[in-house]
């Protein structure tokens, strides 16, 4: 691959405004792409609002501007002026209005381009103000923003027709759909990189006579310096008598202002309407031949796709998300319920074979381990591990993932990440080790940790399946939801937390929606392969070591030194029995076992018959955001390094304290009073 410089990062980035009228979906497109970093103000003396971030576009970073809205350029007074003051000098002051203070209309210099959001379905409104943004001397990209919208009401543009005609770029694009969005930017990116510049747009020849005179008035070097602005867009602003302008030029240039002025009244003699309505009247003109050049209008059963059908299901601002969340639930069938039946056709039987094999000696107990180590190998991959990945790369693959994330986005906004975030959030519920490994490859810096620190509190199939296990035989559904709940929204306030300890400013990421396919075997598996290979050489090792050291510290009778060891937590904090320290503590090495270990522990199946209920939610709470696995813990240090890893380790062993505490309390109180 070649690549072409020069690229725009650290100080010498590009800043890139987003300008339109209202309701043209600028603002939407500004919400699709920021960071969470987002840095909120009003113009100078305005209550006219803008919001800016930093944007990551492959190699290169943009410092993306929102501005308010313009109907227009022309004649603007008061909170208007001052955006189109940004425009022209950004964070200085012409010679002109250095009598209206020190203080610009932005705490930010003039954008190196822009980018003009329009209305594809009412594009003729928004020519207009095109053709005066043209004016500005600034690179323009157009979006052509809600593309489906436009289908829908049977207008079908030209695109190439369109940017031959401006000599600007223009991307068809649905913000609200993630639907071009890269591809906008990066056409924003290359015009500068090119020096690419609008071709010139000449006003009708009834006019031009009247434009040349008032430009040899008003061209020369004095003027220029003093107002700084293009001389087509000075020229404009004269023919129109624009109040600020005009001021200007009386108080600073009174000679030059009367040239004008005697222009304008032999103009407005001489033309069928003053020259101010002339040029009104001329821009609406040039607009509308321009739409009727570019756009034709046919049946709305002509425009529409499968593809539109789909997305008003998968990227719809309310539908999209009941959508994502039926996509949760597919992924939460698939764990529970045909990992199930896998799991008991497999590993369950396996599990009953090495069960009949019950030995003695030290290296019999050894031996007995690394079978059981291997046993639980398989049934943490075959029936849990290998189904959810291969779904998730299918549903990738086929581009329903990436709607999936576009959607919950400003879910993952809330907490403080992106949208891309969300496959690993779904991996996590089979196994947090390949979601944290995901991470590598959807997100980086800051990001990258806070997801992983936040993904080892996704309970795992093999939590998962305690919770479901247990919960659902003696708490009942109620219970089992409200469990589930209180992690999502730990989970929540979690991110909040973290994101205020990691304050570094992270880029906004595109994401790209790419069409609807067919998934093709081989890229599949070679996807699936990658995302489980770390099975075998970091989960490998971790089981069947786990499974010795359960198996050597039960042999020797240690179990019972560490049941008194942990006795203020087990019993002092959270009020269980003290023969469930063990559990408790190698959980971590043998998560699918721990199940197994209470059954042991308690010498019973019968598990409330010893526990009460409040004992049993309390437990079950701590195993949902207690450190999940020696083998997650293996994955961070690769993923995040060493230290953010040992954040990782007590971060989890104080928040599983705080709230199984906090809610062991909370429900010995309610059983008092009720």
């Amino acid at each position: 691959m070649v690549l072409s410089g020069p690229f725009y990062r650290g100080s010498g980035r590009l800043r890139i405004a987003l300008v339109g009228q209202p309701n043209s979906g600028k603002t939407t497109l500004f919400h699709a792409v920021s960071s969470t970093s987002v840095d909120h103000g009003q113009l100078a003396g305005t209550d006219k609002a803008y919001q800016r971030c930093t944007v990551q576009i492959g190699l290169d970073e943009v410092e993306l501007v929102d501005l308010p809205a313009f109907h227009s350029l022309q004649n603007l007074r008061g909170d208007d002026l001052e955006g189109l003051k940004y425009l022209l000098w950004g964070d200085s002051r012409p010679l002109i209005s250095a009598h209206e203070g020190t203080e610009p209309p932005a705490p930010f210099s003039r954008p190196d381009m822009l980018i003009h959001i329009v209305d594809a379905s009412t594009l003729l409104r928004h020519l207009e103000l095109t053709l005066e943004l043209i004016e500005l001397g600034l690179p323009i990209v157009m979006g052509l923003n809600m593309m489906d919208e436009a289908r829908r009401k049977g207008v079908q543009i030209d695109v190439a027709l369109l940017e031959k005609e401006l000599g600007i770029p223009v991307v068809p694009m649905t913000a609200i759909k993630g639907h071009g969005i890269a591809r906008l930017f990066e056409r924003a990116v290359q015009a500068v990189r090119d020096k690419a510049c609008p071709l010139p747009q000449p006003s009708g020849e009834h006019l031009t006579t009247w434009g040349l005179q008032i430009g040899a008035a008003v061209d020369v070097p004095e003027i220029r310096r003093a107002f700084n602005v293009p001389r087509p867009f000075l020229i404009r602003q004269m023919k129109q008598a624009d109040d600020y302008f005009c001021s200007e030029l009386a108080c600073h240039f009174p000679a030059a202002s009367r040239a004008v002025q005697e222009i304008r009244i032999a103009a407005d003699e001489a033309l069928p309407r003053p020259l101010s309505e002339e040029v009104a009247a001329d821009y609406h003109h040039r607009a509308a031949a321009l739409f009727g050049r570019v756009a034709q209008l046919t049946h709305r059963s002509k425009t529409i796709t499968w593809e539109d059908r789909l997305d008003a299901i998968f990227l719809h601002p309310s539908w999209g998300l009941l959508g994502s969340l039926g996509m949760f639930a597919l992924v939460l069938f698939v764990v529970f319920e045909v990992s199930s039946g896998i799991d008991a056709a497999t590993s369950a039987k396996l599990a009953e074979f090495v069960a009949q094999w019950e030995p003695v000696s030290t290296v019999g107990v050894i031996g007995r381990a690394v079978a059981d180590g291997l046993v639980g190998l398989i049934g943490i991959v075959v029936p849990y591990m290998l189904p959810l990945v291969l779904m998730l790369v299918l549903l990738e693959e086929s581009g329903v993932m990436q709607r999936v994330a576009f959607v919950v986005d400003r879910f993952f906004h809330y907490i403080g990440l992106h949208g891309k975030v969300a496959v690993p959030f779904l991996l996590g519920l089979g196994c947090n080790v390949p979601a944290i490994a995901a991470t590598k490859s959807v997100v980086s810096g800051r990001d990258r940790v806070v997801a992983s620190l936040l993904i080892t509190f996704v309970p795992c199939s093999a939590r998962s399946a305690i919770i479901l296990a247990l919960g659902g035989k003696y708490l009942g559904g109620i219970g089992i939801f409200g469990i589930f709940m209180l992690n999502l929204l730990i989970i929540a306030l979690l991110g909040k937390l973290l994101v205020k300890r990691y304050p570094d400013i992270s880029p906004g990421l595109i994401q790209e929606i790419p069409a609807y396919a067919i998934p093709k075997i081989k890229p599949v598996l070679h996807v699936t392969w990658q995302r489980t290979q770390d099975i075998l050489t970091i989960v490998t090792p971790l089981l069947v070591g786990g499974s010795i050291v359960l198996a050597l510290l039960h042999h020797v009778g240690a179990d019972i030194w560490i049941n008194q060891a942990l006795t203020p937590i087990s019993v002092w904090a959270l009020g269980l029995p003290v023969v469930l320290g063990v559990p408790i503590l190698f959980g971590v090495l043998r998560k699918e076992l721990s199940l197994l270990m209470i059954y042991q522990a308690l010498g019973t199946f019968d598990v409330g018959s010893v526990l009460d209920w409040v004992q049993i939610s309390t437990f079950l709470i701590f195993l949902m955001f207690y450190v999940p696995c020696v083998s997650t813990f293996a994955v961070m240090i690769r993923v995040i390094g060493r230290r953010e890893a040992l954040f990782s380790l007590a971060l989890s062993i104080g928040v599983a304290l705080i709230v199984s505490l906090t809610v062991r309390l909370l429900l010995e109180a309610g059983r008092v009073v009720f």
